[in-house]
């Protein structure tokens, strides 16, 4: 796979023989423009005095924050570090795996920011989200989509191809197509108001090298520790021509965002773009 190439991207990949870690002060330092960015699916979401919405992959509760100045709100997330740094902020967060949901129709919206992608199992996930939901609720969600990260993902899989290792089975993402992810919404019995890729390079605060400590570790584990600087060092050199741009790293984002209703009026709250 050269640089450039993104046909993997929306593969569901299987598991990872090394899971994601998530360090809530490493995120903070070089992922805080992960929940500014998000401000737009707050704004689709639309949160009103009143409702109760899940916030499905809550990470630090950057965003569950804001949401909890309209609605009660609780926050759910498979780390137990990201939780603890919610709960730190005075919120409602909870350990819980996105793909065994354990609530029914107890919510108005789940909401979803940048965390999708992460989980590999798609339709488990959309299925607990139905469940989760009362009848009308709406699932207003952005993640990863289709080409998200495309050069570093080559660039990765390139510098370790290099040293015979192949990385695919690492891929610890899912980067769906709009055409796919709406399928797979429908299927269940949603109504789609709105979905959408969204091109949006992004500049990171820093070096990709950190980017890649922050969200490639299930790739950098598979080269012992003391090697890990030299593969972060190959794959910055062969993503340079690509994302360096203006003395700084711009990596390639592409975002699906979307809103939909489980039932009912699918109008209010879903109409922003």
């Amino acid at each position: 796979m050269t640089v450039g190439d993104s046909r993997a991207a929306g593969v569901v990949p299987g598991k990872p023989k090394t899971e994601q870690r998530w360090d809530p002060e490493r995120y903070r330092r070089n992922a805080a423009f992960v929940p500014a960015l998000g401000a737009g699916v707050v704004v689709l979401l639309a949160p009103r005095s009143g409702e109760r919405i899940l916030d499905l992959g809550c990470g630090d509760g950057a965003l569950t924050a804001i949401l909890a100045r309209q609605a009660s709100v609780v926050g759910v997330d498979q780390s137990a570090e990201q939780v603890a740094a919610a709960v730190a902020r005075g919120l409602d967060a909870r350990v819980v795996d996105g793909a065994h949901l354990p609530f029914a129709a107890e919510f108005d919206a789940v909401f979803s920011n940048a965390a999708l992608h992460w989980m590999r199992a798609p339709d488990a996930v959309i299925d607990g989200v139905w469940r989760a939901l009362k009848p009308g609720g709406r699932f207003v969600a952005e993640c990863g989509g289709a080409g998200n990260v495309a050069q570093v993902l080559a660039a990765l899989l390139a510098a370790l191809a290099r040293r015979g290792i192949d990385g695919q089975p690492s891929m610890p993402w899912f980067f769906p197509t709009a055409e796919d992810y709406r399928a797979r919404l429908e299927k269940r019995g949603f109504t789609v108001r709105s979905i959408a890729l969204i091109a949006r390079p992004t500049v990171l605060p820093g070096a990709l090298g950190d980017w890649l400590d922050t969200f490639a570790e299930t790739f950098l584990a598979l080269v012992p520790p003391a090697e890990r600087p030299t593969l972060k060092a190959d794959v910055e050199d062969r993503a340079r021509p690509y994302l360096f741009h203006d003395g700084s790293w711009n990596v390639d984002y592409v975002r699906l965002r979307f809103a939909a209703v489980k039932s009912g009026d699918a109008k209010r709250g879903c109409e922003a773009a």
